[in-house]
C-alpha cells in the first residue's frame, strides 16, 4: 500500500495543546456496527458490557529533557555551550541513547552538567544518536532527573508552547508505575479514579501490562511503499498473570479492548495461536491493513497524525475506507487531535 493512502487534511486550529479537565470529560467518538455516535469518555460504563477487560499500558513517563553546559577549556580560555538533551533508552549497562542538540558542539568523553548533582558524558555517537554515562543510577538519578528535567512533549505541542509544570500531571497515566517511557500512551490520560471505581461496578474488568513508549512513536514514514517501513523497538512486558487474565476473558466471551495503540500492539506481540503467552522483550511489530488480529476485539485510542504508523494500524483494525469516514466525521464535528486531544471506541 502506498503512503498516501492514510493522508488527510487536519486544521491547526484541531491540534490539542492541553487536555480537557477533568480528565474523563474529553469527547468520545464511538465507531462500531457501521454507525459513528458523539459521546463523552466517562459514558464508558453505559457503552461497555460487564465481563469486557481493559488492557492498560502502566509505563511511566520520565521528564526526559534536559538543558545543561559544556566547559572546555583551550587556548581562547573557558568557553562553555549550551547543550540540550532528550533521553530515548536505558541501555543493559547502565548509560542511556539520547538525542543531543548541538551534537557538534559535544565531543566524546566531555561532561555536560545539568545540575549540581546531575552530570553525563559523553560515551560516542551513531546515527545521530548520543550515548551518555550519568553520574548517578537507580533511585539517585531517578530523584536528580525529577528535579531538573521537563516533559519531552510531543513535538507538535512543543512547536506551540514550551513544557510547564502541569504537564507533569498532565503527560503521566492515572496509574502509572514503572519508569521508563518518553512518551504517555495518551488513550489512558483520558482516565481518572471516579471513571475506573464506575468501570469496575459496571463489571469491567483491567490488566496491566507495560511498553516502554520511545521517541520512535513520533517518528515519520518517509518511504511511498509501507512494507519498507522499518518499525523502530520498543521494550515490553507481559506477566504470567496479565496474559492468564486475558485469556480468561477470551474464554469466556468477553471482549479484550487495549486502551491505546502501545497496549494493542504489546497484546499483538505476545500472542500465539490465539491466545496470550507471558512476553518480556523489545518488539517493532508494524501492523498495517490485512493484519490478522489475535488477542484484540476493538481499540480506545486518540487520534493520529496523517501519513503515521499509527494511522496504518487503526487501518487494519477497522479498515481504510471506514477509518476515512471516521476521521472526516471527527474533522467535521471538531474533535481535538492527537497527544492531548479526544478520543474514539473503535470496535469493528
Amino acid at each position: 500500500m502506498k503512503l498516501s493512502e492514510f493522508d488527510f487534511d487536519l486544521p491547526d486550529r484541531l491540534i490539542a495543546t492541553r487536555p480537557a479537565h477533568p480528565r474523563s470529560s474529553a469527547r468520545l467518538l464511538l465507531a462500531e456496527a457501521g454507525t459513528i455516535a458523539d459521546r463523552v469518555v466517562n459514558t464508558l460504563p453505559d457503552i461497555l458490557k460487564p465481563g469486557d477487560r481493559l488492557v492498560l499500558n502502566d509505563t511511566k513517563v520520565i521528564p526526559a529533557r534536559l538543558t545543561g553546559l559544556r566547559h572546555r577549556s583551550g587556548e581562547g580560555g573557558q568557553t562553555s555551550a549550551r547543550i540540550e538533551v532528550t533521553l530515548l533508552a536505558p541501555q543493559a549497562d547502565g548509560d542511556w541513547t539520547a538525542l543531543v542538540k548541538p551534537l557538534k558542539k559535544l565531543r566524546d568523553g566531555e561532561v555536560v552538567l545539568f545540575s549540581d548533582v546531575l552530570s553525563a558524558e559523553m560515551v560516542n555517537r551513531l546515527d545521530g544518536q548520543a550515548k551518555l554515562r550519568f553520574n548517578l543510577l537507580g533511585d539517585d538519578f531517578d530523584a536528580a532527573l525529577a528535579e531538573v528535567g521537563v516533559m519531552p512533549l510531543p513535538p507538535y505541542i512543543a512547536a506551540k508552547r514550551p513544557a510547564d509544570a502541569a504537564d507533569k500531571d498532565d503527560y503521566q497515566t492515572y496509574w502509572a508505575r514503572h519508569p521508563g517511557a518518553v512518551a504517555a500512551p495518551t488513550a489512558s490520560l483520558h482516565f481518572d479514579g471516579p471513571l475506573l471505581a464506575a468501570l469496575a461496578a459496571r463489571g469491567v474488568a483491567f490488566t496491566h501490562v507495560t511498553l516502554h513508549v520511545g521517541a520512535g512513536t513520533f517518528l515519520p514514514v518517509k518511504v511511498d511503499d509501507i512494507s519498507s517501513h522499518k518499525m523502530h523497538a520498543e521494550w515490553g512486558e507481559v506477566t504470567p498473570e496479565a496474559a492468564a487474565e486475558i485469556n480468561a476473558t477470551k474464554a469466556a466471551g468477553g471482549r479484550v479492548i487495549p486502551v491505546g495503540t502501545t497496549a494493542l500492539r504489546l497484546i499483538e506481540s505476545s500472542a500465539q495461536g490465539g491466545k496470550m503467552r507471558p512476553w518480556s522483550g523489545p518488539t517493532d511489530i508494524f501492523i498495517t491493513p490485512g493484519f490478522a488480529f489475535q488477542i484484540a476485539d476493538g481499540l480506545m485510542t486518540n487520534f493520529h497524525l496523517p501519513k503515521s504508523t499509527l494511522m496504518m494500524l487503526v487501518s487494519a483494525l477497522m479498515g481504510v475506507e471506514k477509518i476515512r469516514e471516521i476521521y472526516a466525521h471527527a474533522i467535521e464535528q471538531e474533535y481535538r487531535f492527537f497527544s492531548y486531544g479526544d478520543s474514539s471506541l473503535l470496535l469493528p
